[in-house]
């Protein structure tokens, strides 16, 4: 082997993607001294995504003073990459944050606009935000009122609608904002997500993720009743289509909040940082690329990082294999999709609260397994 290339997301709640990245690489030099193997750890949206494209492209890290879900002070940071600003909506408004009292009708998305004005002001006229890992499920609505936008209720009051409010707007006000246009004219704002679920309905923002975050069955439901109100409203009084956007469910509603708010464009998180990292140049020449990510089922054909990274190899005519923690219901789809092999870290059957504690021990076990099985290979020909 004389090139390979080691591109994984993480395996949330064990691995980070720049442990796995750093594993791997190990056991890739073990086998293959004097290999060049370039090892770009990637994330597709939610946390982690600011430090990856960090780690992966020279950069700078900017400090931000902001509010947290529940209006506590959080300092966060994104990404400055020339006017290219990366921010993570999961820093300023992440599950962990909400650890202990998770209520998505109160939690809101406004210090992540709070952190998009700073970068903003800071020069930036390219925003790359990560969507992912949130504990929210305004519909973007606190990150709008952020940056300037007024929501009105009955009474004509302006408010701040989080996920249990947004049945009260009955305006949404942009037009003689203050500062509105002169702050995000000429801005360009890209969503970067890992899922394409509609903005509400039985695979949209609060069903499919609501009770990850703290919502009963009750709740989903009046939840669910307040997106579908956001995008009637949008509709009606910003000329935003969102209800069945794709990917208009990401976050709680927030991939609609951009598209609406911003005038965003919603791309696939792995599709931007394989952009970003510059993929096909680093590509180029490789004998063998390795990707990853905690589960590989039917859910990562839509737009996360094995298939993305799959896709591109495959049309280099690189072999790609995907090393997993688990392997779930339709991840044999993933073989037409550019996937040669899949490897699971899992080596017995015990349930993951055990597993998760020998995780990194399995996964040089079987990054080793993979190197073995390929010098044997070469020796063979």
């Amino acid at each position: 082997m004389k090139k390979c290339v080691i591109i994984p997301d993480s395996f949330k709640g064990t691995l980070s993607s720049a442990q796995i990245c750093q594993v791997v690489k190990e056991e890739a030099l073990r086998f293959f001294p004097g290999t060049d193997v370039l090892a770009v750890p990637v994330a597709d949206g939610g946390e982690g995504t600011v430090d990856c494209f960090l780690a992966a492209v020279p950069g700078e890290k900017v400090s931000v003073k902001a509010h947290g879900p529940f209006g506590e002070p959080v300092l966060g940071y994104y990404g400055r990459f020339g006017e290219e600003a990366v921010l993570e909506m999961a820093m300023f408004a992440g599950l962990s944050q909400a650890e202990g009292r998770e209520n998505p009708e109160l939690a809101s998305t406004y210090g992540v606009g709070e952190a998009i004005r700073q970068a903003i002001l800071d020069g930036c006229t390219h925003i790359l935000l990560g969507l992912g890992g949130s504990c929210t499920n305004d519909g973007g609505a606190g990150m709008a009122a952020a940056l300037g936008y007024r929501f009105l209720d009955a009474a004509g009051e302006s408010f701040v609608p989080t996920g249990g409010r947004l049945k009260d707007i009955a305006a949404i006000s942009a037009g003689s904002l203050h500062n509105l246009e002169p702050l995000l004219c000429g801005i360009r704002f890209t969503a970067i997500c890992d899922i394409d679920n509609p903005l509400c309905g039985p695979e949209g923002a609060a069903a499919v993720f609501a009770p990850q975050k703290g919502a009963d069955a009750a709740m989903v439901e009046r939840l669910d009743a307040g997106l579908c109100h956001l995008a009637e409203v949008l509709e009606r009084d910003l000329g935003i289509q969102t209800k069945t956007l794709p990917g208009a469910g990401a976050a709680g509603g927030m991939g609609a909040g951009v598209a609406a708010f911003l005038k965003g464009q919603l791309r696939p998180g792995i599709q931007a940082v394989l952009d970003q990292v510059k993929f096909e140049e680093l590509a180029v020449g490789a004998d063998l690329v390795i990707t990853g990510e905690g589960r590989l089922d039917s859910q990562s054909l839509h737009g996360k990082a094995v298939i993305g990274v799959a896709e591109r190899a495959a049309a280099m005519g690189i072999p790609v294999v995907a090393i997993v923690g688990d392997v779930g219901k339709g991840a044999d789809e993933a073989y037409g999709r550019g996937v040669t092999a899949i490897q699971s870290i899992s080596r017995r059957p015990v349930d993951f609260s055990i597993s998760r504690k020998d995780s990194l021990a399995s996964l040089r076990a079987a990054a080793g397994d993979l190197f073995r099985l390929w010098r044997a290979a070469e020796k063979g020909r």
